[in-house]
Order: structure tokens, then sequence, then C-alpha cells
């Protein structure tokens, strides 16, 4: 009949958990490891409060940053198209193609929202032509944002 403990962890934990978060473990390894080696500390009913209060301002912080990507959305759209020149060659084939930081560029130019190259996902942009960009502001906020491709 093992009976367990709850502790509040002091930093992150490795198949344990990260620092500030609530645990159930062991008593021994609560007595005889975490506790001693300052990782952990008992928790009361005080500090379960704190817990609660800090998940809650942090559910409101990734609500805000949500929002601010959800208007990022919104400003992207309402341009509309964006357009790059290329220098192009026979058939409209391009010299290069068009990538990930030149879209970031563009976009900062003309709109002035700084946006992540990794987040940018570009098709093969290798002729002239109108394409479809995903740019992604936020793990549930994803923009399609259409590039018209022209000659210098």
């Amino acid at each position: 009949m093992a009976k367990r403990v709850q502790l509040v962890l002091n930093e992150d934990i490795r198949k344990l958990g990260h620092a500030g978060e609530l645990v159930e473990v062991a008593r021994g390894y609560a007595r005889n490891y975490l506790i001693p080696k300052g990782m952990a500390y008992r928790s009361t009913p005080g500090i379960l409060k704190q817990i609660k209060y800090r998940q809650a301002e942090e559910l409101k912080r990734l609500a805000a940053i949500k929002q601010d990507a959800e208007k990022q959305k919104l400003a992207l759209q309402t341009i509309g198209t964006f357009r790059i020149e290329q220098k192009a060659g026979e058939e409209d084939m391009l010299f290069g193609r068009v990538t990930a930081p030149d879209m970031a560029e563009i976009i900062a130019n003309i709109s002035g929202i700084e946006i992540d190259k990794r987040g940018i996902d570009v098709p093969d942009i290798r002729k002239l032509g109108t394409y479809t960009v995903e740019i992604k502001l936020h793990p549930e906020v994803t923009a399609l944002v259409k590039v018209e491709v022209v000659p210098e």
C-alpha cells in the first residue's frame, strides 16, 4: 500500500515535470531525493492557490498571444496579394526561386508585420505567376496569402 505525496517542483525534472508544476510521487522518492536536493517542496493549501493563480495568468497570456496572431492574420488577408519582382528568362522561368526569407522580407516591407521565416511554407516557385503561401502565425492560426511573381 504505497502512499503518494504531492510536491511542487523547483526545477525541470526529466520524465516528471517542469518547474512550478504540482506532481505526485512516492514518499521515499520525495523524502530521500527530491526534497533534500532542493528539487521540490511540499505542497500546502496556500501554495496550491498560487499554482492555480499562475496557471490562470498563463492561460490569459496564451490567449493574448493567440489574439495577436488573429489580428495579424486579418491584416495579412486585407492586404490581398503580395507582389514580388524577380528576374525571369525564357518561358517565364525564374533565375533562382522565391524562398521563405524573401517572403518574410516582402511582408515586413509592405505590412510592417515581422514574421519568422520558419513559419512560412512557400511552394516551389520557379515560374512567374500567382501562388498561395501558407503562414503559420500561431500553432492554431494559419494565414493563406496570395503571391504574384512578376518580371523585373
